[in-house]
């Protein structure tokens, strides 16, 4: 008989000698289920995904409306943001992921609350220091020779952004507590009301309160708030959620140090992959015409950034489906998810890409009517599509490494593949090879091919018995420490 996970129960028939038509067929019927489970696991994901990071898209569109200084300061604060609070507390929740995903496969369900307050409490205070930098933020973005007009509305827009720094560690933990459990369809419904909501708070704020750049930082920091207290009235009042959140426990103090030896990891895995990506905007200001260079990488990057939400909501159901079934003791269930998303994720790829080739002449209109502009952003088009493709087969791979908890091993590969490989290539074929912005690009596709072929290496060699026992003592590890606690 064939278990709900598509895995193969003891006295299943497909222990027996059988025709290798039928086992073909069988293998055949496992991996469509599997491809089905993880498209229905990922399509909210990806759609709330996208909500998300529409939240400081929509704040920098209306701002765009009060002329070119507001705009510019904040797309400067917004990546400034990202690469020092948001993409840190993004890789320190990614390690629920591991944790949560193997707890609910080994049905350890209670532990996945403690496990969610521990993430809690660590943001939270990690959120402290993150939230004196950006205090500072006009002053460090002059210390790097920014513009001092931008850098004191930049400055400004921060400091109004923090009290959604704080929000954004609690709504990670949220989201990836409840993703674990393949709860999705609420993640999808929250991010959809916050988002209508923030379009209206963004209104009030801009415009109707006058309060210009301030008005679109504190509207995106009360849109963050809204849904991390949509999620918590969810898990503390739904049926769903009765055997995993059983109400705050002073486990949660106990073992920090553990959850962060996966945190830690997670946020330099994360952390050194965004980083790259900015880093070649900023060396784009050094190139002969910067002011068409930056405008042109960052559309192109804001593009990845968008279509990059489609691979993001693929792996983290795959990272659900390796750490359950792991968790679960299904070494095949778990090594035949890996082999669906893949495939998925190719097949998404390559529409992308094509998509993108197609579009290439018209692309540029959506965020300029510089003739120029447009017509290089066709020129760096098919560049993009490249690493599009690309990163969805990165992402991926990323979602199953992390279902595995291999967070300290990635971070290597990520270091080995953008700071070794990547950024001298980007300096190389843009400066000293006179390639411009387009030098930079193949800078970043030279690092993700390098990335995808060592995950793809280390996951074609994985040993899934073992990774299953390991996955079993880290559970069991987490489920003896609660108990002496209680």
């Amino acid at each position: 008989m064939e278990g709900d996970d598509g895995s193969s129960s003891p006295n299943s028939p497909f222990l027996l000698p059988i025709p290798s038509h039928h086992h073909h067929h069988a293998n055949h019927t496992l991996l469509c289920g599997e491809v089905e489970r993880q498209l229905r696991l990922a399509a909210p994901l990806v759609a709330a995904s996208l909500l998300q990071y529409s939240l400081q898209l929509i704040s920098a569109m209306f701002v765009g409306h009060l002329g070119e200084l507001p705009l510019s300061a904040v797309s400067l604060a917004s990546s400034f943001a990202n690469v020092t609070g948001f993409s840190v507390l993004l890789g320190m929740g990614s390690a629920l992921d591991t944790l949560c995903g193997q707890a609910n496969g080994a049905k350890q369900f209670h532990m996945l609350g403690i496990h969610m307050q521990r993430a809690i409490l660590v943001l939270f205070i990690a959120s402290i220091p993150l939230s004196l930098v950006w205090a500072y933020t006009s002053e460090i973005l002059m210390a790097v020779g920014q513009n001092p007009e931008i850098t004191k509305e930049a400055g400004i827009y921060a400091c109004w952004l923090i009290p959604g720094l704080f929000a954004y560690g609690l709504l990670q933990c949220h989201v990836r507590f409840l993703q674990s459990q393949s709860i999705v369809m609420p993640l999808l419904i929250t991010s959809g009301v916050t988002t209508l909501l923030h379009i209206l708070v963004c209104w009030i704020l801009v415009y109707a309160c006058g309060l210009g750049t301030k008005g679109a930082a504190l509207a995106t920091s009360i849109s963050y708030w809204i849904n991390v207290f949509l999620l918590a009235v969810y898990i503390k009042f739904s049926q769903a959620c009765k055997m995993t959140w059983t109400g705050f426990s002073r486990e949660a103090f106990h073992d920090i140090l553990d959850f962060l030896r996966l945190a830690v990891p997670s946020t330099f895995m994360i952390c050194l992959e965004y980083w790259s990506f900015e880093m070649v905007v900023l060396l784009s200001g050094l190139l002969p015409n910067p002011m068409l260079e930056t405008s042109v990488l960052s559309t192109s990057l804001n593009t990845m950034w968008m279509v990059y939400m489609i691979p993001t909501g693929l792996g983290s159901a795959v990272s659900v489906r390796v750490s359950n079934e792991l968790g679960s003791g299904n070494p095949q269930a778990a090594r035949l998810s890996v082999r669906a998303v893949v495939i998925i994720s190719v097949i998404e790829g390559a529409i992308v890409a094509i998509a993108t080739i197609l579009m290439r002449n018209i692309w540029g209109y959506l965020y300029s009517n510089e003739r120029e502009v447009v017509k290089y952003v066709s020129v760096l088009i098919p560049l993009l599509a490249i690493s599009d493709f690309m990163d969805g087969i990165q992402c991926v791979l990323s979602g199953a490494a992390r279902g595995l908890g291999w967070q300290k091993t990635c971070s290597y590969i990520n270091l080995g593949a953008y700071y070794i490989v990547g950024f001298p290539s980007s300096i190389l074929f843009a400066f000293v090879l006179h390639g411009g912005g387009k030098g930079l690009w193949m800078g970043i596709i030279c690092a993700l091919t390098v990335q995808v072929f060592v995950l793809l290496a280390m996951i074609l060699r994985t040993d899934w018995d073992k990774e299953t026992t390991k996955a079993g003592g880290r559970v069991h590890n987490s489920a003896v420490t609660a108990a002496a606690t209680w």
